[in-house]
């Protein structure tokens, strides 16, 4: 397996661990009456998650392009 391989797998797995994370608590506010559909500032855990989403993604994205180029 290439760099390029492990680099792909672990962004896979971290990025599949990050959305798990960000799913758990969205239906949480909604299930008890709460309005889901609000806009809200994200502070704190949910902002570091959005942006680890982001930045996982893009280097999933990268690698597997690199990957069919390579």
């Amino acid at each position: 397996m290439s760099l390029l391989g492990i680099i792909q797998l672990i962004s896979a797995i971290l990025l599949v661990g990050v959305i798990i994370l960000q799913q758990r608590g969205t239906g949480l506010g909604s299930a008890f009456g709460g309005d889901g559909s609000a806009y809200r500032t994200l502070r704190g855990i949910e902002k570091t998650l959005l942006v680890s989403t982001i930045v996982l993604a893009v280097v999933f994205f990268g690698s597997a392009l690199a990957q069919v180029v390579v």
